[in-house]
């Protein structure tokens, strides 16, 4: 769909050479394919059962779940580091 668009816009461009409005028509069309013709924004991922609110809560458990996990798997096996960033937040 995005060859429509930019073979509008050089048709466009190659008649405003002899009249400057089809120069404006070009920037119109290309205006309006960036404000609107990009297609709709996706909708919300379905609930997990009929008529259960979406799990937005457990998602966020489970990323900060598995972001404490990565962290203490970065601590035990990088100690050095870990002891330095340490010191350098407590100065």
């Amino acid at each position: 769909m995005r060859g429509i668009p930019a073979t509008g816009t050089v048709v466009l461009v190659t008649l405003g050479i002899g009249n400057h409005l089809w120069w404006l028509a070009a920037v119109a069309l290309l205006y309006l394919y960036a404000t609107h013709g990009r297609g709709t924004p996706g909708t919300a991922p379905p609930a997990s059962a009929p008529g259960a609110p979406p799990d937005t809560y457990r998602a966020y458990r489970e990323r900060r779940d598995r972001q404490a996990r990565w962290e203490r798997r970065y601590r035990r096996e990088r100690p050095f580091e870990t002891r330095r960033q340490e010191r350098e937040e407590t100065r």
